[in-house]
């Protein structure tokens, strides 16, 4: 038995001898001798703090920091305050994990009931979970929350996020159910191909605005289409722009989703990520994950409690719907304490400066001869643009320290938030038309 193991050697031959057997090994009995590893490992011998340490900067060292991001595409660079990064680095966050005690951890449960509440004042829809994954894990929770027996197909828009497309597919691979695409017209879902494709056995719709493009789409109008057609309407949003734009709940979403690291979480490599969901109150019940409401203990005071938890931990296996099974309560701690940081005000500031830098780019980099605007729609903060010498443009700007924006198709996605000055913006334009010239 390993070192790390609390009880003493003496201890640990009275357990043995309290179930009738005198060394660990034969608690291996049926497992067959070839299997049992007779010899110690091949590993090297340990190192000290300081070799650790040393190592570890090492390899952080051939990492490149960019000093300018002009990337999004689905991992934003927004500036997280420091109070965001000191309390959920405390001990008695970090450690806690799903609280199967629930009502033992009223403090991990208060966060999450915390987080909820703002995520349906953020979005206007009436309940909201804890513990999905990401974004994309989002999508296809919510696809299959919306499908039944005469209603099994689900169409998304190729607008959205290669990623979440992806994803979406290999849910509906798994469970048997089909996948069907709408095509996009100038940068934005195509609503006379999406009433075409909204048949009887269309169970739900997922649309992104803004879009993988940036572009903003007509929510409200594609939602009504697909009621019309008597399926279920899911949005994917960007968190940060709901400052500025209309609601999931004003567009008449039955699902809203999203990929929740703009609120709060870096960047980091690809995570942890935390994937938001929020629905009407009819589908709460559908909802993956966990629900915890508030009500009051045998002391009449406010008290914390897991209201659903409907995963097939406590259901039969065969009838769960989701297999959501870990928990991004970290994640959603730091998502809340975001939104409580900056509150109603500076979430709309955030917002707007991304708004404002992202035009101010487009407008700077259209007026250099050979760039041009792809679609001329609205966006938010991300805009993709047509040039020559993309790859030579894009290294031009590594060289500086910049990360220019996403090669894609045949032109780049950029991205501006507020983290980057106009002295950046104007720095990165002035590379561009250098290479361009």
């Amino acid at each position: 038995m390993g070192s790390y193991v609390p009880a003493t050697a003496a201890e640990r031959q009275e357990m043995l001898q309290a179930i009738g057997m005198r060394s660990e090994k034969e608690l291996y009995a049926d497992v067959p001798a070839s299997m049992l590893l007779d010899r110690p490992l091949n590993l090297p011998a340990g190192k000290s703090e300081l070799e650790v340490r040393r190592e570890m900067e090492a390899l952080a060292a051939k990492n490149k920091v960019y000093a300018t991001v002009l990337r999004g595409a689905g991992a934003y660079d927004h500036y997280i305050p420091s109070i965001v990064k000191y309390i959920p680095a405390k001990e008695e966050f970090l450690t806690a994990y799903t609280p199967y005690q629930a009502e033992m951890s009223q403090g991990i449960l208060q966060s999450i009931f915390e987080y909820q509440t703002m995520i349906c004042d953020l979005t206007g829809m009436d309940v909201s979970n804890a513990s999905v994954y990401d974004g994309a894990t989002a999508a296809a929770e919510a696809a299959a929350m919306c499908r039944d027996r005469k209603r099994t197909v689900t169409l998304i828009s190729a607008a959205a996020h290669p990623d979440v497309i992806n994803t979406v597919r290999t849910y509906c691979y798994g469970t048997g159910h089909e996948l069907r695409v709408v095509p996009c017209r100038d940068g934005r879902t195509d609503s006379e191909a999406l009433k075409e494709m909204l048949t009887e056995d269309v169970a739900s719709f997922i649309l992104q605005s803004p879009n993988f493009y940036g572009q903003i789409e007509d929510a409200k109008a594609l939602g009504e289409l697909v009621h019309a057609a008597k399926a279920q309407f899911v949005l994917s949003f960007n968190p940060i722009s709901l400052a500025l734009l209309a609601t999931p709940g004003e567009c008449g979403a039955d699902i809203a989703v999203a990929e929740g690291q703009p609120l709060g979480l870096p960047m980091g490599w690809g995570g942890p990520y935390l994937g938001i969901m929020a629905s009407t109150g009819k589908l709460m019940r559908k909802l993956p994950g966990r629900i915890v409401g508030q009500t009051t203990d045998s002391r009449g005071e406010r008290a914390f409690v897991l209201s659903l938890q409907a995963r097939e931990q406590h259901i039969r296996r065969e009838k769960a719907s989701s297999n959501i099974c870990s928990n991004e309560a970290l994640c959603a701690l730091t998502a809340g304490l975001y939104l409580a940081t900056l509150g109603p005000d500076g979430l709309k500031e955030a917002a707007k400066q991304c708004l404002a830098k992202a035009h101010y780019l487009c407008g700077a980099l259209c007026a250099i001869p050979g760039v041009t605007l792809k679609y001329s729609g609205p966006f938010f903060h991300e805009f993709l643009t047509v040039l020559p010498k993309r790859d030579e443009v894009l290294a031009a700007l590594d060289d500086a320290g910049i990360l220019g924006g996403l090669p894609v198709e045949d032109g780049i996605l950029w991205c501006a938030t507020e983290k980057v000055s106009r002295a950046e913006l104007d720095r990165a334009a002035a590379i561009v038309k250098e290479v361009l010239a």
